[in-house]
């Protein structure tokens, strides 16, 4: 792919990590597009001149016109209300359903031929609304949670095991939220099962920790989390850009797949050049079947009330 172009819609928290990551990682040119006046413009020029520090390659341009962001290649959609203490992701819905609906038609206005990574909350059904109003081929839009959902898995198990991180690949499955659904048995340390090395009651700590790992850091801070969000979507955002064929956990559209009968969940894809390529379909037991059916009928249910908002 010839010099690539990033949009990252919202220049608050999320967003601005994620135009700073994928900056700093010389990814391509980044814009970064808030409806704020002033704002997306001073973070993009304190980011720019940052990459006087680390000399990454790619312009980075701070907007509130939306034609700054023609012909982007991928679109990072960040924009919407975060969520407060007492809040749950769905209490969002009316509200960022009206956000993201017109932010896609701007970007099916300036990049019909782009790929969209939906970040705002909540994850699967806002997923559901830019690929509704885009109207793009579903490989084209998907949301950033897996990637997120994993690594907190992840970091969890790395901290009671003392091991490096990298080494740990983990599959989560399901809706964004309490309901995802986390596989342990998927998991692995240097390709060693995750319940070799953990006791059952251990790993069942990591796993509602996950589940809850959003809410936490809300609790702690009075908002929502940026910094592994934005680093998730980067990480999407990358592999379609490298066609680099990988394997990561995300929203994507299921139809025969695992029975779901056509919503966007949570499972584990191959991403490349040509955005969601394959979904990889697990040999699941009963009691993760019966999670993850849990979980497709909340994100189902959600979708049908966003349906009467757009």
């Amino acid at each position: 792919m010839s010099k690539a172009k990033i949009t990252v819609v919202g220049a608050g928290n999320v967003g601005a990590s994620a135009a700073h990551i994928a900056a700093s990682k010389g990814l391509g040119d980044v814009v970064l597009l808030d409806i704020v006046e002033g704002l997306p413009e001073g973070k993009a020029l304190d980011m720019a001149q940052g990459k006087g520090v680390y000399a990454a390659a790619g312009n980075l341009t701070g907007t509130t016109n939306w034609d700054m962001a023609a012909d982007s290649d991928i679109v990072i959609v960040t924009s919407g209300l975060p969520r407060k203490p007492g809040m749950s992701r769905d209490d969002l819905l009316a509200k960022n359903a009206g956000i993201v609906k017109s932010v896609t038609e701007q970007i099916v206005r300036t990049s019909p031929n782009s790929f969209i990574v939906v970040v705002c909350n909540p994850l699967d059904v806002m997923t559901h609304v830019a690929a509704k109003i885009s109207g793009f081929d579903k490989n084209r839009v998907m949301g950033m949670a897996g990637a997120l959902d994993s690594a907190r898995f992840a970091c969890f198990v790395a901290e009671d095991l003392g091991v490096n991180i990298g080494d740990i690949q983990g599959v989560l499955m399901g809706g964004h939220g309490d309901s995802m659904v986390p596989l342990p048995r998927f998991t692995s340390v240097a390709g060693i099962p995750l319940p070799a090395l953990m006791a059952q009651d251990r790993i069942d700590v990591h796993v509602e920790r996950a589940r809850k790992g959003g809410i936490e850091i809300v609790n702690l801070m009075g908002t929502s989390a940026y910094y592994a969000p934005a680093a998730g979507a980067v990480k999407m955002a990358e592999a379609i850009l490298n066609d680099s064929k990988s394997i990561m956990s995300c929203c994507a559209y299921c139809d025969a797949e695992y029975n779901i009968g056509g919503a966007f969940i949570g499972v584990p894809v191959m991403l490349g050049e040509n955005g969601v390529e394959k979904i990889i379909e697990l040999n699941l037991n009963d009691s993760e079947k019966s999670q993850l059916d849990t979980s497709v009928s909340h994100v189902k249910e959600l979708v049908s009330a966003v349906e009467t908002m757009i």
